[in-house]
């Protein structure tokens, strides 16, 4: 027999713990805030306020409830505090080996009219044009399941005063990542980041980051002092070392890659490698890198790091997908932004739940209830997400219990969540 209370419990006693980590030095207000805001997303999966307003339980009306968290949304102002505990809660998960995936994504809001300074961009899923917000994240893929967690988020209009380019948006979270785990870990980026500005940002004197960055078919190349096509640099060469992986279906795959020293126009004194990949399209995958092989081991390193990217695109999905991101029903740019930065640390706190899968009570719970029919996936947040909606809609009650002892809390009694073995 399930026992749902003691379940029900311990999941929000580790959600109490965690929200306390990333709150310290708030006030309490603003801490009381954030932690209902965090539960809500977590019980009812959607960031409509109304739903999120109705996980609480509070014995007010409801209507009161949503306006009090609508207000707190547009008027919270503590988004760097946030920022710097997150960053401190999931450091241990970065290493020199660490993946970080930088993609380009939107949030479209073509129904919407009364947004604060509603932009047009293209919509990936389409590639219409339409109403909404650009947005730029860099995930980690986590240590031991490789599983993506966010280590910068930013949703961003081009109609801001303070607005200069998408090249210095992107540049501003890169920065962000820099600051804070140094030259740890490669960067991997697609094809809308083969830009000579990138490039350049990347091989900085004294400032160079590992990176992999799939090439656009037009970009010219110097090859053995000749500038020349890259394609046409690629058609020398038809795969000297084979490979398999599984692609992000679960098929695998046969490929054929090779690689070649080249050097870009842009930064002629800067030895780079390109990496040709065959069997993955029509036409060869390249792959442009800093990073120097001299062997198939090498060499393969720089296409695997590429191809776990896959990762980001699917924790996109989910962050909009299980959680209706684009459905979001807020006036204020703020109140965008502050939701986006807690829904990216509530899958903070389900990648740290993935980390530790099937190696608790809790975590086996979890997989157990989501109901799978077949394995639980690689990418299993989905899983974790079902399986937590499971055993909270059989909640009666709240938060309120753990608001009052949240600012209070012991850590000596009670076990947390970077200690979910004990659970």
């Amino acid at each position: 027999m399930i026992n749902y209370s003691r379940l029900i419990y311990k999941l929000k006693r580790n959600l109490s713990t965690f929200s306390n980590k990333i709150t310290k030095n708030l006030t309490k207000p603003k801490s009381k805030f954030f932690f209902q805001v965090l539960y809500g997303l977590l019980e009812n999966q959607t960031v409509l306020l109304s739903e999120i307003s109705r996980a609480l339980k509070e014995k007010i009306s409801l209507k009161k409830t949503i306006d009090r968290l609508s207000r707190n949304l547009k008027n919270f102002d503590n988004q760097d505090e946030i920022k710097e505990n997150y960053i401190n809660a999931i450091e241990s998960f970065i290493d020199d080996d660490t993946i970080f995936c930088c993609d380009k994504s939107d949030i479209v809001k073509p129904a919407s009219k009364e947004l604060e300074l509603l932009d047009r961009v293209r919509d990936g899923s389409t590639g219409k044009i339409e109403d909404g917000y650009d947005t730029f994240e860099v995930a980690a893929l986590t240590s031991k399941h490789e599983m993506p967690v966010s280590v910068y988020s930013h949703i961003y209009s081009t109609l801001e005063k303070d607005f200069k380019s998408q090249n210095i948006e992107t540049l501003k979270g890169l920065d962000f990542v820099k600051k804070h785990f140094g030259n740890r870990g490669i960067y991997t980026a697609d094809r809308w980041y083969d830009n000579n500005f990138f490039f350049k940002e990347f091989t900085k004197e004294n400032a160079e980051r590992k990176f992999v960055i799939r090439a656009k078919m037009n970009r010219n190349v110097i090859y053995k002092n000749k500038s020349m096509n890259i394609l046409d640099v690629a058609n020398l060469y038809k795969g000297k070392y084979v490979t398999y992986f599984k692609d992000k279906h679960g098929k695998s795959k046969k490929v054929k890659f090779s690689y070649a020293k080249i050097k870009l126009p842009v930064i002629p004194d800067k030895q780079l490698t390109l990496v040709i990949v065959r069997g993955l399209g029509k036409k060869p995958m390249l792959l442009i890198s800093n990073l120097k092989p001299e062997s198939k081991k090498l060499t393969e390193v720089i296409l695997r790091v590429y191809i776990k990217r896959w990762k980001v695109e699917e924790y996109f999905r989910f962050k909009k997908q299980q959680f209706d991101l684009e459905n979001i029903r807020v006036r204020s740019l703020n109140s965008i932004r502050t939701m986006d930065l807690i829904l990216t640390i509530l899958i903070g706190f389900i990648a740290m739940l993935s980390e530790k899968r099937n190696t608790t009570k809790l975590s086996l719970w979890i997989s157990k209830l989501a109901k799978r029919i077949y394995d639980i996936p690689n990418f299993d947040y989905y899983a974790i997400a079902d399986g937590i909606f499971e055993i909270l809609k059989k909640s009666h009650s709240g938060i309120k219990s753990f608001l009052n002892s949240n600012i209070k809390f012991k850590r000596s009694q009670q076990p947390n969540l970077f200690s979910l073995q004990q659970c």
